[in-house]
């Protein structure tokens, strides 16, 4: 089975070349930029199954570059984790917001880095025996062997992440899942990341479901449900 390719976008050389080292050495393959034309041109012809990206870059920032990758039928599946110099909350929920599925604050650890490609990358793995097909209410499909969700018979594009939280609470209609439990899922022990991503989350979910929106329901300082008559 050939190695996963992480393409890694970074404008410092040094950490590009760390990122890539750290990954080799857990079996993936890499392609390493420090510009974005050469990223750009890459991706033209290839589809990486992560993209570790930069937001403070020359010319273009990396919001603008997840958007267009959020807006590229290849390539809108792709997992993204960003790497920020930035500490504030406001630009690392804008990153989940624009369809990033987790982010990384600089300075970081490589072994850090490494475990949360594993984990985003682990979300795209169909447990063998389980029922592939969940269809909620009569309007929302959810099928597991092709990550895809239909509403109404028309094809969802979400994250992997917004993919494995519906998966969850529809796993159980009507049952309340907490932030917690939620990040528990997502992360298993690795939980390093904000309850506040869930609403991002969820948010995003509800924009993209349309009709099927209001199955979801937020039970105030509790958390979240898939609820249907």
């Amino acid at each position: 089975m050939p190695a996963k390719l992480i393409a890694i976008l970074d404008d410092e050389p040094d950490i590009v070349e760390l990122v890539a080292i750290h990954l080799k050495k857990s079996g993936f393959a890499t392609h390493g930029f420090c510009e974005p034309p050469s990223f750009f041109r890459f991706i033209k012809s290839n589809v990486p199954a992560l993209i570790i990206l930069d937001l403070m870059l020359p010319g273009i920032d990396g919001f603008e570059i997840c958007k267009q990758l959020k807006r590229d039928n290849r390539l809108m599946s792709v997992p993204v984790i960003m790497l920020t110099a930035k500490s504030d909350e406001t630009d690392k929920i804008l990153g989940l917001e624009l369809g990033a599925d987790d982010y990384i604050t600089k300075p970081f650890s490589p072994k850090e880095l490494v475990v949360r490609v594993k984990v985003v990358l682990r979300r795209h793995v169909v447990p063998a025996g389980k029922e592939t097909t969940d269809i909620i209410g009569g309007i929302l499909s959810i099928n597991k062997d092709k990550f895809e969700v239909l509403v109404q018979g028309r094809k969802v594009v979400v994250t992997t992440t917004e993919f494995k939280i519906l998966e969850l609470i529809a796993s159980k209609p009507g049952h309340v899942f907490s932030r917690d439990q939620i990040l528990g899922h997502l992360w298993g022990e690795e939980k390093v990341v904000l309850d506040r991503t869930i609403d991002v989350h969820i948010r995003n979910l509800r924009a993209k479901l349309g009709k099927a929106a209001t199955l979801i329901k937020n039970i105030r300082g509790v958390g979240y449900k898939l609820e249907y008559e």
